[in-house]
């Protein structure tokens, strides 16, 4: 495999999460998640897993708001580390836990969540149905799963918007538009299914304060100077297809196990 031309999507996630974008990227931003946990059946006795948590930023703001436990996940030990020192700069390591683990194998027994949710991470993943199994596994029957994820809201993409998120992000797997997302959930035994749509008119999302986002360029000037890989992944990313916001949005998607 040539670094020139190609990177894989742990090796993406792992760039975006040393700059700061991983803190940051999907869709919607703040009010895209305030959304999905809105139509979760969120109270203080729910015990909840945050698949993809990143930076922890989610989880801790979960636990603040409702007083509920939770357990957040990620592929990378870098991002693990992160989400720890925030849930100690904020006070509530007693009810906020993170662990580094994949979400197609996670490391908890059955039956123990009353929700799963996870934004823009199922999309990502190599085997999606995989994915979800793991969720319905380790969910309590009548619990709920919650998914904030990239959804064509135009088909078919052009071969040119294919290329381009192959390309740039590793995505080696088909954009689901809504219908094929609900019926992805519903074939892996999810009922009350219920989906809704974006359009979204920027791909940029903001930064908490402007020493945040001071932070996250110099970490993206300083990889781009030491960083093949990272060059690489800026060069693609900035040529951004004039259609792309045309055809790929989010969607809010919420099941009951």
């Amino acid at each position: 495999m040539s670094k020139e031309t190609h990177i894989t999507p742990t090796v993406i996630y792992e760039l975006m999460a040393r700059a700061g974008f991983r803190k940051y990227f999907h869709f919607g931003g703040a009010a895209a998640t305030r959304e999905l946990i809105d139509a979760c059946h969120i109270d203080s006795h729910t015990y909840i897993l945050d698949v993809g948590c990143a930076s922890g930023k989610t989880a801790c703001y979960l636990t603040k708001r409702y007083g509920c436990r939770v357990v957040g996940v990620d592929i990378l030990p870098g991002m693990i580390a992160r989400a720890n020192q925030r849930a100690s700069r904020e006070g509530v390591t007693t009810r906020v836990s993170f662990l580094v683990a994949d979400a197609q194998d996670l490391p908890f027994e059955d039956q123990c969540f009353d929700l799963v949710m996870g934004e823009f991470i199922t999309g990502l993943l190599a085997d999606r149905q995989r994915g979800l199994r793991e969720y319905l596994r380790v969910l309590k029957p009548g619990a709920y799963i919650g998914l904030n994820e990239g959804t064509l809201i135009k088909t078919p993409p052009p071969v040119s918007l294919i290329d381009y998120l192959r390309g740039t992000f590793g995505i080696t797997v088909d954009m689901l538009d809504a219908d094929q997302w609900r019926a992805l959930l519903q074939g892996a035994g999810l009922r009350d299914v219920v989906a809704k749509t974006h359009k979204v008119t920027t791909l940029s999302n903001r930064a908490d304060n402007m020493k945040d986002l001071a932070q996250v360029w110099y970490k993206v000037l300083y990889l781009y100077l030491i960083n093949r890989d990272f060059r690489y992944f800026i060069k693609q990313a900035v040529a951004v297809p004039k259609d792309l916001l045309e055809y790929l949005g989010y969607g809010i998607y919420i099941g009951r196990k």
